[in-house]
C-alpha cells in the first residue's frame, strides 16, 4: 500500500525543487527551452538525491472510459511534488489551469 508523504516531507522537496530551479536558473539564464530547463532541474534534483520522475502520462476518463489523449505532468518528484515548468517572463492564472486539470485526473492516491 502507497504511504502518503508528511506536509513536512512536501515541504521540504517543495524547498528542493525551488531551491534547485533557482540554481538551474541562475546557470543558464532566461530565454531557453522549457525542455534545456527540465533536463537541468532533473539532473540537479538527482545529485540531491530525489527520486524525480519525467513526462507523467495522465490520463483522462470520458463516460467510463480511459483515453491517453498526451496530457502529461513535467516533473514528479519523490512521488509527492508535482513540477509544471514555464519558461515565462511572468507567470498569469491561465497558466495554473493546466496543472490544476491534470492533477484532477490522477490517480487517487497520487491527486489526493
Amino acid at each position: 500500500m502507497l504511504t502518503l508523504p508528511s506536509r513536512a516531507e512536501i515541504e521540504a522537496v517543495g524547498h528542493e525543487v525551488y531551491d534547485g530551479s533557482i540554481k538551474v536558473h541562475s546557470s543558464l539564464g532566461p530565454g531557453l527551452l522549457e525542455s534545456a530547463y527540465e533536463g537541468c532541474l532533473v539532473q540537479e534534483l538527482r545529485l540531491r538525491g530525489l527520486f524525480v520522475e519525467t513526462q507523467v502520462e495522465v490520463p483522462v476518463t470520458y463516460k467510463g472510459v480511459r483515453l491517453d489523449v498526451g496530457y502529461r505532468i513535467d516533473l514528479v518528484v519523490e512521488r509527492a511534488v508535482i513540477v509544471d515548468l514555464k519558461a515565462v517572463k511572468q507567470l498569469h492564472p491561465i497558466h495554473l489551469t493546466p496543472t490544476r486539470q491534470r492533477k484532477r485526473n490522477l490517480p487517487k492516491e497520487r491527486g489526493d
